[in-house]
């Protein structure tokens, strides 16, 4: 039987029209103007030809018309692929292609990268010309089937091409419902979202404050000077952060200098060092620590704050819908303390990738998700991550792939053999490096990599240092060894 549920943001604005929903640059929206507002945009979308069943991506910085975009695109049973406004056009081009939107928005500030776009794309839309037509008064959906997708997002993969998580209704409903039910709820709640509304923890929050009915306070950047005024001023109840951003909030505050109703920052992107837990638990900044991606559609496990520090290093309990449990190579469950896998289960968790049965029937086995990442259960449930998705690297919270790197580099006429890994930094968590074997009777600078990397990839993919060696590590299959590459790393060039 299909389930169904009403137009969240359509309810929302029958149920509490007055109250506030979007803050942004000191402009503050109610539930009701932000319904009319988006269903404004929902037929200038109409009017471009884009109705239920379409798909169109997105490249839109944090900004309240963004927030209204998406939410007019999802009314109306669109598709939307939310692309990451960092990526260089060639990977934004790579998407758009995979994905096979039928139409691009976006903002004058990418204007540079669509016009690289457009040579191979050419159904692109700027916001404004968007916002400037008429409007055909289209079909706002009355419910959300939970089943149908809403939103795909490309997450990293481990053959170097990112792959498209498709995200249903019933993802992002279950999402904020396990957030609701582990985190409390209140009508005083207010989220402060400083993290791209591109990534499941900034979207989440926009799809909890329809849901919910809570205000979100959205800065167009991260700001640590900036968010915590606006933790006093707006009474912000919560803050997602990733390391790196609590971090800068911890360096300016001293004692007890946030206000008793904020409740806490849900830490995302890999756990935070001791160090930094212990001066927040010092400074009266609560954490909650948590475990999630973008195929569970946000947190999935999370950390309250009286364990920040007896439970050092965990990402906590499962929430109520949701289950883990660890297996062995031969997918045997094992028990409490033994490391194996991580699989995860639960109605928040994506029925697969978009275009890729085969990847998605690797990871999905009787509706458990194969995370790759390797962990374990302590004796009282707590789950403790060891190795995030085998070679993933996590920069201050972005999510990097060796691989995709390493598919770069080899382009280069010179490169003969490459690998990456991802070294610990002070200020991003990890960074990647690069080992690089060059063809023989040729010159290579790290200069030349640095420019080569750029023009290909994110600035935040580009490797921080090359390290040119006679020859890479492989087994008798030729795999890599990551691990030689770190111990490499360890005992010479650190």
């Amino acid at each position: 039987m299909t389930q169904v549920i009403p137009n969240w943001l359509k309810k929302r604005a029958d149920l509490t029209p007055d109250r506030k929903a979007l803050i942004f640059n000191g402009e503050e929206l109610t539930f009701q103007q932000v319904f009319e507002q988006a269903a404004r945009i929902s037929s200038q979308l109409n009017e471009l030809g884009l109705k239920k069943g379409g798909s169109v991506g997105v490249l839109l910085s944090n900004h309240k018309e963004t927030v209204l975009i998406l939410y007019a695109l999802q009314m109306i049973g669109v598709r939307t692929v939310i692309l990451n406004n960092k990526l260089t056009s060639a990977e934004l081009l790579w998407q758009i292609e995979d994905s096979q939107v039928e139409k691009l928005i976006y903002e004058q500030s990418f204007a540079e990268k669509v016009t690289e776009i457009r040579k191979s794309f050419q159904h692109v839309v700027e916001k404004e010309e968007l916002f400037q037509l008429q409007g055909i008064r289209g079909a706002i959906l009355e419910e959300f089937d939970l089943e149908e997708i809403t939103t795909i997002m490309y997450t990293s993969g481990t053959t170097g091409h990112p792959k498209g998580v498709m995200q249903s209704y019933g993802n992002h409903w279950w999402s904020a419902t396990a957030s609701a039910l582990n985190l409390g709820l209140s009508d005083k709640d207010c989220w402060l979202c400083a993290v791209p509304v591109f990534h499941i923890s900034g979207y989440s929050i926009l799809m909890r404050s329809l849901i919910y009915g809570m205000a979100v306070v959205l800065h167009s950047n991260f700001n640590a000077k900036l968010a915590i005024e606006d933790i006093w001023k707006y009474q912000i109840t919560t803050m997602s952060v990733v390391s790196t951003m609590l971090l800068k909030i911890n360096d300016l505050l001293t004692a007890n200098q946030l206000p008793d109703t904020f409740r806490g920052m849900l830490l995302g992107g890999g756990p935070a060092p001791l160090s930094l837990l212990e001066k927040c638990k010092e400074k009266g900044i609560p954490v909650y620590q948590s475990f999630g991606m973008t195929e569970t559609s946000s947190q999935f496990a999370t950390l309250a704050p009286e364990y920040s520090l007896s439970k050092l290093g965990s990402a906590g309990k499962p929430l109520l819908p949701n289950q883990i449990k660890i297996i062995n190579d031969i997918g045997e469950t094992l028990p409490n303390g033994q490391e194996g896998e991580i699989l995860v289960k639960g109605p928040n968790v994506t029925k697969g990738y978009l275009n890729r049965d085969k990847e998605t029937k690797e990871k999905l086995s009787n509706e458990w998700f194969h995370t790759g990442d390797i962990g374990y259960l302590d004796q009282d449930g707590f789950l403790y991550v060891l190795d995030r998705r085998s070679d993933l690297i996590i920069s201050g919270g972005e999510n990097i792939y060796p691989a995709e790197i390493e598919s770069v580099l080899m382009a280069h006429e010179t490169v003969a053999d490459v690998g990456v890994i991802g070294i610990d930094d002070h200020k991003w968590g990890q960074v990647p490096i690069a080992f690089i074997v060059k063809k023989s009777n040729t010159h290579l600078s790290e200069s030349d990599l640095v420019q080569f990397c750029t023009d290909q990839l994110a600035r935040y993919k580009v490797p921080k240092r090359f390290l040119f060696v006679e020859q890479l590590p492989r087994n008798a299959s030729k795999k890599l060894l990551r691990r030689e590459l770190r111990d490499w790393y360890k005992k010479g060039y650190e």
